[in-house]
């Protein structure tokens, strides 16, 4: 199957009908060839929905599936878990470079995909082929006749998660860009549209987590393995079809080369011109380079005096410039815009690294909110049960019902009647406040829990709704204002990057999380008394890791604010040039 959609979709993709795409301009010269807006976006939105949930079709339960049907250690499936996470975000900052340098993002997205079908089709073999798994046995009565993976059956998983995190790392930080791509973000109604895109992308990773929490893992629970992964590949099958069938419709943006290699030539044309001296202001004694910029980029920066001292890599010196007007040494002279782009990558830094705080908060949550179910009367009537791995749908349904309701309410109305937007840093930041207080709602409900508890009483499950909800409207407002924030800030020819640092920041959190239980679980243990994170929820004080958890997120709304006063958001004239457009072509 992965060969026959290959070669029928590479003869589409080579066809000369494929081969122009119109600039952004284009779009407003005949109805006839319309490209981009939300006609595109539909079918990137659809292909997306079906490949979040044929690849998280496969993670929602791959813990239980290593344990149960491979029968590994706890420890060994998590650390082949946690390696593969790992590995997976840290490899969308190498599917972004080769997107924003070389190939462009709708060619990413497309070989990527390919990648990603091959790896679910691996791991459905895991589960169907007998020779690829260990024999059946009765891991809960009888572990002493379960038989660990063989090296094939080992290495054939392996090999099928390394086709995942290849397909995962091309997708994820082209997705977001390559839809924004479709919208003019010369006009006002494109820069609304683009703004309502990511609301509407996040609705649809929130309706993705809905059923594959519920509906996929119970299939795979209850039924068989080979279902519950079939059905993610053929949705990850579905997924490649939708996004080839909107061909057509797509603006393509020609990539513009090694973003690296120009950040580099800004640092060593400062340092090289360090001992220049400039004026506290501008006033015309300085002569600065600025040519017209590069074809396809769609705004011109202005020179500010932030970070001033990299100011003198763009100051023009004697010899620095060809009697043609080129640079003599593209090493010691550089323009005002790429001197600003480094300036916009610096900038961000700062406000990107307060997220990892946050997504330690959620993820710290995450890992310990099913312990807590099992403890918790769970029986919804008389005769149904909620599963321990359900109750987190509640902060879903929470992003999915809030989501709609700001993009189509909330944000209007205060338009309508005050004339007011809320910044995207003023969004991020009442993330972090929804998140202290999902921390400190957590710390409360296990402090409950666990007294009822020693007293021989249950406690409800639903006592979790409380903090699952403001943990929603945490995701609702700082992770879309991430990832619109970072789309917006970056230069325009970096927009991979920039949403490759959306899973650097859950690389991060993962790693500085572990490093946080693995302190707890060090120093909080004495003698005659257990640590907090005692397997006994009821012996352990895990609220104290959730209050300790919510004073680091005090702390980091305070660092946050301090980097929201002093940031300066990205500003520049839109350029209108049509002949400069016509280079955003395939």
């Amino acid at each position: 199957p992965v060969v026959f959609f290959f070669f029928l979709f590479r003869s589409l993709w080579s066809s000369p009908e494929m081969e122009v795409v119109e600039n952004p301009e284009d779009r407003k010269i005949s109805p006839e060839k319309k490209r981009g807006g939300w006609t595109a976006v539909s079918f990137i939105l659809g292909n997306e929905t079906l490949e979040r949930l044929g690849t998280m079709g496969i993670g929602a339960n791959f813990m239980a599936y290593l344990t149960k049907v491979l029968h590994l250690e706890l420890v060994e499936a998590t650390i082949i878990f946690n390696l593969w996470l790992g590995f997976t975000n840290f490899a969308t900052l190498f599917g972004a470079i080769i997107s924003d340098a070389y190939i462009g993002r709708f060619k990413t997205i497309a070989y990527a995909s390919f990648f990603s079908l091959l790896g679910l089709m691996t791991v459905t073999l895991t589960s169907w082929v007998h020779q690829l798994h260990p024999p059946p046995c009765n891991i809960q009565q009888h572990p002493e006749t379960c038989v660990g993976p063989n090296k094939l059956q080992l290495g054939t998983l392996l090999l099928g998660l390394a086709f995942l995190t290849v397909g995962s790392g091309g997708i994820r930080p082209c997705s977001i860009p390559f839809g924004a791509d479709q919208f003019d973000q010369r006009t006002e109604k494109g820069l609304e549209g683009m703004a309502s895109y990511f609301n509407w992308y996040y609705l649809t990773f929130s309706v993705v987590l809905i059923l594959a929490h519920t509906v996929i893992v119970y299939i795979q629970d209850n039924f068989s393995w080979v279902v519950g992964f079939g059905i993610p590949t053929g949705l990850m099958a579905g997924s490649i079809v939708l996004f080839f069938l909107g061909m057509r419709f797509y603006v393509r943006v020609k990539p513009q080369g090694s973003v690296f290699s120009g950040i580099a030539r800004v640092i060593v044309a400062a340092h090289k011109k360090r001992n220049l001296k400039l004026p506290m202001k501008d006033d015309g004694t300085v002569e600065y380079y600025d040519p017209p910029v590069k074809p396809g980029v769609l705004s011109k920066l202005p020179l500010t005096n932030q970070f001033k001292f990299l100011n003198k890599a763009a100051v023009m010196a004697d010899c620095d410039l060809r009697s043609d007007g080129v640079q003599a040494k593209k090493w010691r002279l550089c323009s005002i815009q790429e001197v600003e782009e480094f300036k916009c990558l610096i900038r961000v830094i700062p406000v990107w690294s307060a997220g990892i705080i946050l997504i330690v908060a959620v993820t710290t949550q995450a890992a310990f909110i099913i312990p807590q179910a099992t403890k918790m009367d769970r029986h919804m009537g008389p005769h149904f049960e909620v599963p321990p791995g359900s109750i987190s749908v509640i902060s879903f349904i929470t992003i999915g019902i809030w989501v709609p309701i700001y993009d189509r309410i909330v944000i209007p109305s205060l338009w309508r009647m005050r004339k007011f937007r809320i910044s995207l840093l003023q969004r991020m930041g009442i993330g972090i406040i929804f998140a202290i207080l999902a921390m400190f709602t957590a710390g409360f409900v296990e402090r409950a829990r666990r007294t009822r508890a020693v007293e021989m009483k249950q406690t409800s499950v639903f006592w979790l709704a409380p903090q699952l909800i403001l943990s929603g409207l945490c995701e609702s407002f700082n992770f879309i204002g991430q990832i619109e924030f970072f789309n917006s800030q970056f230069p325009d020819h970096m927009r991979s990057i920039a949403n490759s640092l959306f899973p650097l920041s859950f690389a991060a959190a993962s790693y500085l999380s572990s490093s946080l239980v693995a302190a707890v679980h060090k120093f909080t243990g004495r003698k005659d008394s257990p640590d907090w994170l005692n397997n006994d929820l009821d012996r352990g004080r895990l609220d104290h890791v959730y209050y300790l958890v919510a004073g680091l997120s005090v702390v980091n709304l305070l660092y946050f604010w301090y980097c929201a006063r002093s940031y300066q958001y990205k500003t520049g004239s839109q350029i209108e040039d049509l002949e400069e457009d016509k280079s955003l072509v395939v």
